[in-house]
């Protein structure tokens, strides 16, 4: 079981090298330097227990302003993406259930993200790959205000899929390994 230093050390790694280094997300950059993500690791294989902390991550971003944003990490659990998409649906309802709906939204990161529509080896899926299962909370007024000062917002995910296919899948799945081979 990787102990929660290294965990937290390996995805701020990914963050910095694959999400602010390929600019997939083009607001990350700024919180790294205010400090203001928060990084929660789950150690549970149990549903209900990654559940529960989720819950308490929505808490806590309701009561502390300061903390923008939380990547909630799931070492031990959803190993399988087959098995984090439901997984993903049951956080989104946890969501909605707590009144949180509207306020923040999530992002899923996994070691075997695939989107939908694309193949196994498609470059783009390594634009929500990640060392680890992870979900993203992020406020979503947040995210409006962000976004109000770039010019074709929504060309964000188009840009990030020519990005990782012009990058491959070889050199993007190095630097993951990379973020593996970070010993504490």
């Amino acid at each position: 079981m990787p102990k929660e230093a290294l965990v937290i050390e390996q995805t701020r790694h990914w963050v910095k090298s694959v999400i602010v280094g390929y600019n997939f997300c083009p607001f990350a950059y700024r919180e790294i330097e205010r400090g203001s993500i928060r990084y929660r690791v789950v150690q549970s294989k149990q549903i209900e227990h990654c559940l529960e902390a989720l819950a308490v991550e929505y808490d806590h971003l309701e009561s502390f302003p300061e903390t923008e944003t939380t990547l909630v990490i799931f070492p031990e659990a959803f190993t399988k993406f087959k098995d984090y998409t439901p997984f993903i649906e049951l956080a989104e309802a946890l969501l909605s259930d707590l009144g949180y709906e509207g306020e923040y939204q999530l992002a899923s990161f996994h070691p075997e993200y695939q989107f939908a529509d694309a193949p196994v080896d498609d470059p783009a899926n390594y634009t929500n790959r990640s060392p680890y299962p992870t979900l993203h909370i992020i406020r979503e007024a947040s995210i409006e205000k962000a976004v109000a000062g770039i010019s074709n917002p929504e060309r964000i995910p188009e840009r990030n899929i020519e990005v990782a296919r012009n990058l491959g899948s070889k050199v993007l799945q190095d630097i993951l390994d990379r973020c593996h081979d970070l010993k504490h």
